[in-house]
């Protein structure tokens, strides 16, 4: 009874916010089927969900200390691509291939999390910065995860803060790309492709931030927490991972 509670309460807060909201926000739902994916990618700090929903502090700074010199997304510059693969494909847009495999599906750019009860007003890649900060402030307490690399909001709220993109930036693939390229970046590509990290290293990493992905012992690194589960087999993980970076 209480679940189906908050169920309605997070509904007529949703409907509410799309009565009184931003007027581009008003411009009429776009729902055309339920854009879910399976999120949701935990915070840049790699703190459990469940240690966000006590009220533990998350730490600050890069998800794994010590790359740069003030941790996610640091740096001024834009990486390039780096490099190809054996197939010609750049080697980011194929490493954000497979974790969008796991994350989102078929959904893509427009993957809402499944757990999500209210959905957002239109679909994702239609909606500004500032609209969709606006539907997650005006549905708490349900799961937020959105986009190709489902990214949380306290995630999304650093990295588009870091990168310094504005809030009527719409949420483009090309934007989605972009802040994923940057996790990525803190993940360690640059390091695994220079040899600096092993690439179990860097296959850890991943799984650190992306919840899809699996561990070397074949499950999420957020196994059961907010029903996390990896999407991939360990052994068909290592396998692409390690034909995207060549051998």
């Amino acid at each position: 009874m209480a679940r189906n509670i908050r169920h309605i309460v997070i509904r007529l807060t949703a409907l509410a916010w799309l009565a009184l909201g931003p007027a581009s926000a008003q411009a009429g739902p776009d729902t055309g089927g339920r854009f879910v994916g399976r999120g949701p990618m935990f915070d840049v700090a790699a703190t459990p969900l469940i240690a966000r929903l006590t009220g533990a502090p998350a730490p600050r700074g890069s998800l794994f200390p010590g790359r740069g010199t003030g941790g996610l997304l640091d740096g001024t510059r834009a990486r390039d691509l780096l490099g190809r693969g054996a197939s010609g494909t750049p080697v980011r847009a194929r490493l954000r291939d497979l974790i969008a495999r796991a994350e989102a599906g078929a959904a893509g750019y427009d993957a809402v999390q499944d757990g999500a009860y209210a959905l957002p007003p239109r679909r994702p890649t239609r909606m500004s910065l500032r609209n969709i900060f606006g539907w997650i402030d005006a549905t708490p307490g349900q799961h937020h995860a959105i986009g190709r690399y489902q990214i949380i909001p306290a995630t999304l709220r650093r990295l588009v803060a870091r990168a310094g993109i504005g809030p009527d930036t719409r949420f483009s693939p090309s934007v989605q790309d972009r802040l994923a390229d940057m996790l990525l970046d803190d993940a360690g590509l640059d390091a695994v492709r220079r040899g600096e990290i092993s690439r179990a290293a860097f296959r850890l990493n991943l799984a650190k931030v992306w919840a899809g992905l699996p561990t070397a012992k074949g499950r999420s690194y957020y196994h059961g927490v907010a029903g996390n589960r990896a999407a991939l087999s360990y052994d068909s993980y290592k396998s692409a991972v390690d034909d995207i970076l060549g051998g």
